[in-house]
């Protein structure tokens, strides 16, 4: 996809949160099971597999290779207009969080991580 670094860069800069970001599924799914993460934004038709089934392949793995983690991570999907039908099917799983239009919008993504991650505080200038 190719907005992952804008992406990426909005949520490090307005959101106080590490963020880790890969082109194919599979290694996604290979961060998902190396360590814990508290949200996914995955595009529905990824280069090597459909969001989807990468989705609940997470969903199923994550609590399973992590510890103390009993729920799947909150899910965003990245959606083209074209699939609006897929997504409204999905809807009904409780750690899907909601859905970006593609391409994303900087306010689009911060409203739908609101509360989900932490907002970045402002650095104050430091006075000698």
């Amino acid at each position: 996809m190719p907005y992952r670094r804008v992406i990426r860069e909005a949520l490090m800069s307005f959101r106080h949160y590490e963020v880790d970001d890969c082109p194919m599924g599979e290694r996604a799914f290979e961060l998902a099971l190396s360590r814990p993460y508290q949200l996914f934004i995955l595009a529905l038709p990824l280069r090597d597999l459909v969001g989807q089934i990468l989705d609940n392949l997470i969903s199923r793995a994550h609590p399973l290779a992590h510890r103390g983690i009993h729920t799947a991570p909150t899910v965003i999907f990245i959606t083209r207009a074209a699939e609006a039908a897929a997504m409204e099917a999905m809807k009904r799983d409780v750690w899907l969080r909601g859905c970006l239009s593609y391409p994303p919008k900087l306010d689009e993504l911060l409203t739908i991580t609101a509360g989900l991650l932490p907002e970045k505080q402002p650095s104050l200038p430091h006075v000698s």
